[in-house]
């Protein structure tokens, strides 16, 4: 994934949403991503994990991990 790429994100007990990449931060164990989400336009950073299916919270829009 990239800057400006629609993603959906995984929030606690809510359905997915859809956003887009505002920043990408690469770290030892996974990745930040500044999404824009309609209710947090300046966006809000989500983690993913590098291992483990329960730690990726961003997923491109074509997608189908939380469908």
């Amino acid at each position: 994934m990239k800057i400006h790429d629609r993603v959906y994100v995984k929030t606690d007990g809510q359905e997915r949403r859809e956003g887009k990449i505002l920043l990408i931060e690469p770290f030892n164990e996974g990745t930040m991503y500044l999404v824009s989400l309609p209710d947090y336009p300046g966006g809000i950073w989500f983690f993913n994990e590098k291992e483990g299916e329960n730690g990726i919270f961003v997923s491109p829009v074509e997608s189908e991990a939380f469908k």
